[in-house]
């Protein structure tokens, strides 16, 4: 293999790649997010500046996902925080877990998604959808949601997907020492929002040493939202170069 090869390389292995090149579209997305109010300490000490702090308020997401280009069929489940950045109000991505190998590379290497392997599911079961989270055998996270009770308005959450998104990329060097540690920005992109429900919703969070959704605990559900879209996984930008600032 010549070094021309090598430097046209994209991802690892360098001759079976664990994702094909974007870009990334997705059809049929389903989600199901419960807003909910947290412990403000136990928020700002995840955080990380330059973000600000809109409200107490965390995002915790259940997306089933059948039909992504590249990363196949799977379901995700994690975190996410409304913050602003430079008076610009998007999100924040904490914590993220889902069950396939294609996308908790790409997403890590690629973005800086915090991806971690887990075993999520959003079923439905009668009148309710029921959200899990399984890190093993323990379980995690548990969200139920009343299904399909009050249609909202899909421009509304069209708007609210199309705002920026947050993440910290952290690669380290050979020599476990930091190499990459960033603040990426990135958009999801061609949305269309096929439906979307609201209806009462409940969340649990349980503690785990490793998957610690319970670190941000709930302390009253504002609002839940069920809905199914298509949209594009957009490629990101470097914001803030955390290894560029004095020590």
């Amino acid at each position: 293999m010549k070094a021309e090869d090598v430097r046209n390389a994209y991802a690892m292995p360098l001759t079976n790649p664990a994702y094909p090149p974007g870009p990334y579209r997705f059809i049929d997305r389903e989600y199901v997010i419960i807003s909910y109010r947290t412990d403000p300490e136990a928020l700002r000490a995840v955080v990380p500046e330059p973000l600000e702090i809109v409200d107490p308020i965390v995002k915790y997401e259940f997306i089933k996902m059948p039909d992504s280009t590249g990363f196949g069929d799977y379901t995700e489940s994690g975190q996410v925080i409304p913050v602003r950045f430079e008076g610009e109000e998007g999100v924040y991505v904490h914590a993220m877990y889902l069950d396939d190998d294609a996308p908790i590379a790409g997403g890590r290497e690629i973005w800086g998604f915090p991806k971690k392997l887990a075993f999520p599911k959003l079923v439905h079961e009668g009148e309710v959808i029921v959200g899990t989270l399984h890190y093993g055998s323990v379980l995690c996270a548990s969200a139920s949601m009343g299904y399909k009770h009050r249609s909202v308005d899909a421009g509304e959450i069209a708007h609210s997907l199309a705002k920026p998104n947050f993440l910290v990329k952290i690669i380290p060097h050979v020599d476990a020492s930091p190499r990459i540690c960033e603040l990426v920005r990135y958009h999801l992109e061609d949305i269309t929002v096929k439906g979307a429900w609201t209806g009462p919703a409940d969340l649990q969070l349980f503690r785990h040493v490793i998957a610690d959704v319970a670190r941000l605990p709930v302390l009253e559900i504002v609002s839940a939202v069920h809905f199914v879209a298509d949209l594009t996984l957009g490629l990101g930008e470097v914001v803030h170069d955390y290894m560029g600032e004095p020590e």
